[in-house]
């Protein structure tokens, strides 16, 4: 049979790729995409063809997975149970995309990942596959076969001559995108344990940061960055940009105990330098040009919406369906926002939109000839009549 592997040339699918092979007799055909991993994506490649893949693709989805995926979800404003910004959760739908593709130009027979039974990845992935064509094959092996943990795959690992790529030093593992980098297991899985400093990868120390702060200027039309600083620029080349700015100040570090959609809590933490600013940096146009009923149900909605993203549903009627209804909000979000890094920490400064919807005559506590503030009397005495009805039923002792 003619598998097609999500292969990122890490422990568990160079050992998926050997065993495929050796256990179940099958073809395997790597897949590599490309989502901001840099040069492990090339190495990733010659792993697999090594290892003994029949045929190795590579991808650069860098531009699609930004402009199709990671800024739709952000029109959004998910943020999954109020702190983690999806950025793992956002790639998959992507990668079976292209992995159900390949499977058909090349006629495969399955797809296989290497998503453990435990984790959040095996549904996402195969959700996805299933959304885009309904009769195909998954295979999980860590469903499947009879290796217990890591230190039976380093020794199958060595059996075969595949590099073992974690160290007493280093014992966890990550995921990494232009979105972010997340870092699971080994140590982390004390959620008592601080995360050690030489673990991350983006973003400086806060402590070892620059000692003055540094303003960015974030550009948004309808809903999505277009610009840095005044300089137009492209969703990769605006994400690379702000994953720099961001991370050079220690802004976007985040250590998480979530809630998996298989029904455990996890720890994880998190580097998303860039789409932390984003986040703050659109709401703070939103401020402006959003209807407060609007904006409030937008809000409700993006928790649900969240949930989707986190849990597998991409390619779900529903997600498509708020999505339509959360552009249509976006629509509206065109403006800029101002914010401070230092060491760490954001601050929005400043916002403006040519679509605003702040009035400095209403909100002036100077003399005004719009707002009549007698009127507010009138108001409050209609809002309080359940309350007032209520309280007199108390004092009566009849509730």
């Amino acid at each position: 049979m003619k598998v097609v592997l999500a292969y990122s040339g890490g422990l568990d699918t160079s050992i998926i790729l050997k065993w495929l092979q050796i256990e179940r007799g099958h073809q395997v055909i790597a897949f590599t995409a490309d989502l901001g991993q840099g040069d492990e994506v090339e190495r990733a490649r010659q792993k697999a063809l090594a290892t003994g893949a029949v045929k190795a693709y590579t991808l650069d989805l860098r531009e699609e997975f930004v402009r199709d995926f990671v800024f739709p979800m952000q029109r959004a404003s998910s943020l999954y149970e109020g702190a983690y910004l999806l950025g793992t959760s956002i790639a998959r739908p992507l990668i079976a995309k292209h992995l159900v593709r390949i499977a058909q130009e090349e006629g495969a027979d399955a797809l296989a990942h290497g998503a453990t039974g435990k984790g959040n990845d095996q549904v996402r992935f195969e959700l996805s596959a299933y959304a885009l064509k309904p009769d195909i094959v998954t295979i999980a092996p860590w469903r499947e076969w009879s290796f217990r943990g890591r230190q039976d795959l380093e020794e199958f690992a060595r059996q075969h001559g595949i590099p073992v790529p974690t160290t007493p030093k280093d014992p966890w593992s990550t995921d990494a995108n232009l979105l972010h980098i997340s870092y699971e297991g080994g140590l982390l899985e004390d959620p008592w344990s601080e995360p050690p400093e030489h673990m991350f990868t983006r973003t400086t120390d806060p402590l070892k940061a620059p000692d003055q702060p540094e303003y960015v200027e974030i550009d948004f039309e309808k809903g999505d960055p277009v610009a840095v600083n005044g300089e137009p620029l492209g969703p990769v080349a605006l994400l690379c940009l702000l994953n720099t700015l961001a991370g050079r100040h220690g802004v976007g570090r985040l250590d998480l105990v979530e809630n998996r959609f298989v029904g455990m809590k996890s720890r994880g933490v998190y580097e998303t330098p860039g789409g932390t600013v984003l986040y703050h940096a659109r709401r703070a146009v939103e401020s402006l040009t959003l209807d407060r009923e609007v904006l409030h149900t937008r809000d409700q909605l993006a928790v649900k919406y969240s949930e989707l993203v986190y849990n597998g549903f991409w390619f779900s009627p529903e997600r498509e369906a708020l999505q339509a209804y959360l552009d249509h909000v976006a629509a509206s979000v065109t403006g800029t926002a101002r914010l401070k890094l230092y060491r760490g920490g954001l601050q929005v400064v400043g916002r403006r939109s040519p679509l605003s919807l702040y009035s400095q005559e209403l909100v002036t506590f100077e003399a005004d000839q719009v707002y009549r503030q007698s009127d507010a009397a009138g108001f409050i005495r209609l809002q309080a009549l359940r309350l007032r009805v209520r309280a007199e039923l108390q004092e009566r002792g009849r509730i």
